[in-house]
Formats: structure tokens, C-alpha cells, sequence
């Protein structure tokens, strides 16, 4: 059974090695600005809160069929509601460093840098891009790693949301200080998705923590059901980016 986790994990060693090559971590910790806790601070505004993906491809569908670049889903996501974006830098979905400088130069809103951090050189990275947080995986690191990684994006004012899967993972979340935890509908093996594996979790959450599910979101039914639940908000990309009206179903998913 063919593991897309793994082969992306494995690529990105590679990956975070050459850019190691082309710009040292000392060098690279000379060009890092202290960010402001931006998530952390726009969650506060509102009990629901819409994390909008400029999403283009996924491992396993491919291209996905729309003609929007990055930019101009990033524009449209800021304008009809949506509280933070989703910037892939991986190039499985397409993605590269470059679209997370060139959104942060277009919106006011806080960014999510997307990716698979496997090295604290990302964490770094994300935030010399503009990148106001960071996903950490809990499935692909240790949990002593993903709690020194948590405290380094803290160190550099950035917030960090820990993906979690089942119930192991969120132990592991739920071991750290963090804040926000996102559960992730998605089998990461399979990258088949139902977001019947957030409402499963949700007896093992912590309500007091911030809690997000994320991906297979595609209907206003399913925004209700997991808003109703409980859930604090949610992070779309296929869902919206594919939709047949972008702005609007953005607006319905924001809830506004």
C-alpha cells in the first residue's frame, strides 16, 4: 500500500538539506523578524474562525480544475470572511516558498505557512517568508521534538497549530502547552478524508485548547455539523477553491 506521507517526508529531508546548503541557519536567524502572535490575536476577535488554503493540487487527485492562482485565491479569501490563509510551500500541492512572500505582501490577515516541518530550519524559514505560523505534524515528529518545536516558534512571536489524526496523536498534542490543535480528517496514509474522524476525536480533545478540524470539508451541512460540535473553526482548501462560487462559499464557511 503506497504511503504518501512517507515518500513526502522522506523528499523533504532532501529538500531542507539544500536550502541548508544555499542559506546556513546562522545566516538565516539574522534575517528572521519577531512576529506578534498574529493568530493568536485574531482568534480572539470572533468564537469562529475560517482558515481559507490557497490550494491548488493534492497527492492524490492531482491538479485540481480551476484557473486560480495562489494570489488571487488569497485576495478572495481575505475579502469574503475568512480570519487567517493557508499557504502550501510544499511542492507536492504545488506549492513553493515564493507564493507565501508574494500572499504576504497582498493581505493584512495572518498566514499559515503548510508544510511538512521536519527540521527547526523550517520554523525559521517560515518566518523570514512572512509566515505568522506554522503547522506541526505530530505524526511524523518525536513528541520531545514537537514540543522544542512548538517553543521555537513561540520564540520567534509565531503561533503554531499541531495536526493531529487519532487518538495517540492527540495524547501527544495534548502533552505540550499548544494552544491550537488541529484534527485532521485526512488518513494520512491514504489521503482519503471524512470529517467523521474529527467528531470521534472530540471526546479525547481538550475544550479548553483551541480546536480546528481540518480537510474533506466540501458542504455547508458539514461546516454546521462540526460548528455545532463544538469545533472553534475550520481550515478548507479543496472545498472552497473547487467551489462553483468561491466568494460565496467562503462567506457561508466564515459563517458570516
Amino acid at each position: 500500500m503506497r504511503d504518501y506521507l512517507a515518500e513526502i517526508v522522506e523528499k523533504k529531508r532532501d529538500i531542507v538539506e539544500a536550502a541548508r546548503q544555499q542559506l546556513p541557519l546562522a545566516e538565516l536567524k539574522k534575517q528572521v523578524k519577531m512576529g506578534s502572535f498574529a493568530m493568536s490575536m485574531k482568534f480572539q476577535e470572533k468564537p469562529w474562525n475560517l482558515i481559507a488554503e490557497c490550494k491548488l493540487q493534492s497527492p492524490a487527485k492531482g491538479r485540481f480544475k480551476h484557473n486560480y492562482t495562489v494570489a488571487q485565491l488569497a485576495r478572495l479569501y481575505e475579502e469574503n470572511g475568512a480570519s487567517m490563509l493557508s499557504v502550501h510551500t510544499d511542492p507536492h500541492f504545488l506549492g513553493k516558498n515564493e507564493d507565501l512572500v508574494e500572499v504576504r505582501e497582498l493581505v493584512d490577515i495572518p498566514i499559515l505557512r503548510k508544510d511538512f516541518i521536519i527540521d527547526e530550519y523550517q520554523i525559521y524559514e517560515a518566518r523570514m517568508l512572512g509566515a505568522d505560523a506554522v503547522l506541526l505534524i505530530a505524526r511524523i515528529l518525536e513528541p520531545d521534538q514537537l514540543k522544542q518545536y512548538l517553543y521555537t516558534a513561540w520564540k520567534l512571536g509565531m503561533d503554531a497549530l499541531i495536526e493531529v489524526h487519532d487518538q495517540r496523536d492527540m495524547e501527544i498534542a495534548l502533552s505540550t502547552p499548544a494552544r491550537f490543535i488541529g484534527i485532521n480528517n485526512r488518513n494520512l496514509q491514504l489521503f482519503k478524508t471524512t470529517i467523521d474522524n474529527t467528531l470521534a476525536l472530540l471526546p479525547y480533545a481538550d475544550r479548553k485548547r483551541t480546536l480546528i478540524s481540518e480537510s474533506g470539508i466540501h458542504t455547508m451541512e458539514e461546516v454546521r455539523l462540526l460548528h455545532d460540535a463544538g469545533l472553534d473553526g475550520i481550515l478548507v482548501g479543496e472545498g472552497l477553491s473547487t467551489a462553483e462560487d468561491v466568494e460565496r462559499q467562503t462567506r457561508e464557511f466564515a459563517l458570516m
